[in-house]
């Protein structure tokens, strides 16, 4: 059993296999990658306790984005390999700097400075990747994200980045609500809360998405690779 799946009691886990809520959704042959946030403003610019983490940029997840920042790059790297698109969310700073943050959040100056809406350099973005940039937590809200995934005949989402929570969740929730088979791999999505991490991967495994291990989205990008007549499709 997964840790998001041990850490909800077991008399709930019962209710919601009772009540439906199971199932695996079918694997597309046309995905897109989301990476959502992974941005400096909520990784700091160094592996720092989360405590610590907060006095460099009050959104920094501390350790746990460091932590994951190599399974993220893997799993790019797998899908540049296999020629998947690949798309990046950011915060739009003059959007927050107009009209407040994403969250209730109160808005700190470190929000509208450049360094906070960076991409780290161990996933960052080519010139020729999509960019999102966003105002409040989906990825699709507001943005050309829909329109982009139609173009490019995507048939399903996998999806990495920050919060689990927030921004990961709300693009998850837009993306089924789209219609697309959702795919959070888990170990390339951080919170810095490991409650709200885990109790969000277990609700969205539930209802919105089917939450997978790097090892399965890395088997299934890696047969993409191979599968014949896939570029047809995607064009």
């Amino acid at each position: 059993m997964r840790e998001w799946e041990a850490f909800v009691p077991e008399e709930e886990r019962k209710i919601y296999e009772k009540a439906g809520y199971k199932g695996k959704d079918k694997f597309g042959v046309n995905p897109a990658l989301i990476i959502i946030d992974v941005i400096t403003g909520f990784t700091g610019t160094k592996p720092m306790p989360v405590m610590d983490a907060i006095d460099e940029f009050p959104t920094s997840c501390g350790q746990v984005a460091w932590d994951a920042l190599p399974k993220i790059k893997e799993l790019l790297h797998a899908c540049r390999d296999a020629e998947i698109p690949v798309i990046y969310s950011t915060s739009d700073p003059d959007f927050k700097a107009a009209f407040g943050n994403a969250t209730k959040r109160s808005v700190d100056k470190t929000d509208f400075e450049k360094l906070a809406v960076q991409f780290p350099d161990m996933i960052k973005p080519r010139d020729d990747e999509f960019i999102v940039r966003k105002a409040r937590a989906s990825a699709f809200f507001g943005t050309h994200l829909i329109t982009y995934l139609v173009r490019k005949n995507i048939d399903c989402l996998l999806v990495a980045g920050t919060s689990t929570c927030g921004c990961v969740r709300g693009t998850v929730l837009d993306g089924y609500s789209y219609g697309y088979p959702v795919f959070p791999v888990e170990e390339c999505i951080f919170d810095r809360s490991r409650t709200s991490h885990l109790v969000n991967l277990f609700e969205m495994n539930a209802k919105y998405a089917t939450v997978i291990q790097l090892p399965e989205a890395l088997d299934y990008v890696g047969k993409l690779k191979k599968l014949e007549g896939r570029k047809a499709i995607a064009s």
